[in-house]
């Protein structure tokens, strides 16, 4: 689902920029190895709470063109940033991946309902992990860049 802003209201983003949100020190750590592997032109930034999130976003001149999203996080979690995300339209071209470990049928259900662009499972295998991260990545880089995206998600 590739959302179109409107041309008011929404802010320019940087595809190369993604923004991880995860509050497991392990997991961010996988994520940045296996992204520095297979994305060494990215430049990855890290928040590991969701508290004050949107209005860190909302104060900075150039936006992420990705989040990473944790669903299950102390504090305000994945889904209340999620929808928080999908409340500012400044925030609309902002691809959000929810990356998370829960597999729960109803959280999916959730979380594309909130606005998720796409809901990815975290393999516990690094190799798997690695994969399917540089599959998510690679589809929301090329669906941003206007080139031609696969229509499954």
């Amino acid at each position: 689902m590739n959302r179109v802003p409107e041309a008011t209201d929404a802010r320019p983003t940087t595809p190369d920029r993604i923004l991880v949100v995860e509050d497991s020190p392990e997991d961010a750590e996988a994520i940045e190895r296996a992204l520095r592997r297979t994305h060494p032109d990215l430049a990855l930034e890290f928040a590991d709470r969701g508290e004050g999130l949107v209005e860190a976003l909302l104060s900075r001149e150039d936006l992420p063109g990705l989040i990473l999203l944790d669903l299950n996080m102390p504090g305000t979690g994945g889904q209340a940033v999620l929808e928080r995300i999908r409340s500012r339209p400044e925030l609309d071209a902002v691809t959000v991946v929810v990356f998370t470990s829960s597999t729960a049928p109803a959280e999916v259900d959730a979380c594309y309902a909130a606005g998720a662009d796409s809901y990815v499972y975290k393999p516990v295998n690094f190799t798997l992990f690695q994969t399917v991260l540089k599959g998510a990545v690679d589809y929301w880089r090329q669906a941003g860049s206007g080139a031609d995206a696969p229509s499954v998600k």
